[in-house]
């Protein structure tokens, strides 16, 4: 399993009418973790697409526990829980930072697609040599 964590604030812009944070902002939210998680790992998504790769989102799915409001802090833990074939799902847990309360849970399909013939492809080996490398890490520790 890899396991990641990421902190933003929320920004008055994120909110509704409401005073909560709008639900489709979660799914930037999401981008966001996703895009650093990658970056923290040292693969970051800019080099993906030098490589000659793209990582579409072929499904999307958020379920909201409670809601966020500005100048909460939250703490988005992402997941990848299996090893990838053609598709990869990353999990995302968003939690508001001060309380440990769930505010929202959810995931991401992925694949890869070669950026000159929008083709699926098989992850490349530089993504799947770091995905097999951290969960066997992951065996050796607690995760």
């Amino acid at each position: 399993m890899i396991k990641h964590v990421f902190k933003i604030r929320v920004r008055y812009s994120d909110t509704d009418q409401m005073r909560f944070v709008y639900h489709a902002k979660f799914f930037e939210y999401f981008e966001w973790a996703r895009t650093e998680l990658l970056r923290d790992y040292g693969l970051p998504y800019s080099e993906i697409e030098r490589m000659g790769y793209l990582i579409p989102v072929l499904e999307a799915y958020a379920k909201f526990k409670k809601p966020a409001y500005y100048d909460d802090l939250l703490r988005i833990e992402t997941y990848m829980k299996e090893i990838p074939n053609l598709k990869f799902r990353l999990e995302y847990e968003v939690y508001r930072d001060i309380d440990d309360e769930l505010i929202a849970e959810g995931y991401t399909e992925h694949v890869f697609l070669d950026a000159k013939t929008y083709r699926p492809v098989k992850p490349p080996d530089v993504f799947m040599n770091f995905v097999i490398e951290q969960f066997k890490s992951c065996k050796n520790k607690k995760c």
